[in-house]
């Protein structure tokens, strides 16, 4: 009985033993990859970028008075349509005292030499009447008491420029009325009444008066990083969206690319500006954020396929063909040609047909 039992003992252990190698054994054997299948097809491929920016004026210019002074009048707001020659504001001067004084030390001078010029000619003429001078000596005191009255009108309108900026000979070119220099609207009036304003001169930009841009004619203005740079060339059409108007997208077409770029965040970028066609019923504002859609490469009616089914190996691009499916699948290395890619798709120029099966993932 003993013995019976010993025998079944070492038969139940050899047959764990046994079971244990088995199932160790098979667990071991890979089981096959089954991939999933991807079929090329003819579609349109196109590569963009996409630049942001802004919306601005082609020439926005500043308006700065011709004189110093202070603001006393302002005829125009933000968003007010001018024209050239309209005036936007005036200026009172505030003359300096030597340059007061020494105007009206001038007018008095003058003054006391048209009265001498004026008894020396009355005398003249009473004298050359009775015909105890010449002709000649009565003109020459005539002439000295012209020459004397318009010294005292220059002195006078010399201390009137001084005193009020204002000359009398010329009163609407003053140069106190600070006039528009183009057809535009105003941007913006960074002045107000009692502000001294300071005229530009070649120590000083002079103040600011007013800001005023022709806004039919606009431009968007944005950066390109220069691993696209050299894919752009002036001419190129574009599109762009603009993030307060999202349901306008104007054309615009690439009219000036950078020479040189500017470092940007770490990034070398080169300056973009694309001329904008603006439709008579949009009223674009000068500062919209702004995006350029600019379509780098384009391919109609290729071969495509996902990317991510390439394989790439130095200056070579390759896909796996299906070449049998049973037992089990079976594949081909297959060299190809590509070309424009979108990043999700690419172009596929030699190598495979549309009846073929390209290996992809591995199914799970």
């Amino acid at each position: 009985m003993k013995k019976f039992f010993r025998i079944a003992l070492w038969s139940v252990i050899a047959l764990i033993f046994i079971g244990t190698f088995v199932y160790l054994y098979l667990n071991s054997q890979k089981a096959d990859i089954v991939y999933n299948l991807v079929n090329p097809k003819i579609g349109n491929i196109q590569r963009s970028t996409v630049l942001t920016g802004k919306i601005e004026p082609r020439d926005e210019i500043e308006i700065k008075p011709q004189i110093s002074g202070i603001i006393s009048e302002i005829n125009v707001e933000p968003g007010d349509n001018v024209h050239s020659g309209d005036i936007i504001a005036k200026i009172k001067v505030i003359p300096e005292a030597s340059q007061l004084s020494s105007a009206q030390n001038r007018v008095d001078v003058a003054k006391i030499s048209l009265q001498q010029a004026k008894s020396d000619f009355d005398r003249s003429k009473a004298l050359y009447d009775k015909k105890f001078i010449s002709r000649e000596e009565f003109e020459k005191s005539e002439t000295e008491y012209k020459k004397a009255k318009k010294e005292l009108a220059s002195a006078e309108d010399a201390l009137m420029i001084v005193s009020e900026g204002v000359s009398s000979i010329n009163v609407q070119q003053s140069n106190t009325l600070v006039r528009a220099t183009i057809d535009g609207i105003i941007l913006e009036v960074p002045v107000k009444v009692g502000s001294s304003v300071i005229q530009a001169n070649t120590m000083n930009d002079g103040t600011t008066v007013a800001k005023i841009a022709d806004m039919s004619n606009l431009i968007f203005k944005g950066k390109v990083d220069e691993t696209e740079v050299g894919m752009l060339k002036t001419g190129m059409p574009t599109s762009i969206s603009i993030g307060a108007l999202p349901n306008i997208t104007p054309d615009a077409v690439i009219e000036y690319i950078a020479p040189k770029s500017t470092e940007d965040n770490g990034a070398n970028t080169f300056e973009l500006k694309a001329a904008i066609t603006v439709p008579d019923s949009v009223n674009l504002r000068a500062g919209y954020s702004a995006n350029a859609n600019i379509i780098l490469e384009k391919a109609d009616s290729v071969i495509t396929i996902p990317e991510s089914v390439v394989e790439w190996g130095a200056d070579s691009s390759f896909v796996y063909i299906l070449t049998d499916s049973l037992p089990k699948q079976t594949f081909k290395r297959v060299a190809i040609q590509t070309g424009v890619s979108d990043g999700m798709n690419i172009e596929v120029k030699s190598g495979i047909t549309t009846d073929v099966s390209i290996r992809g993932f591995e199914k799970k």
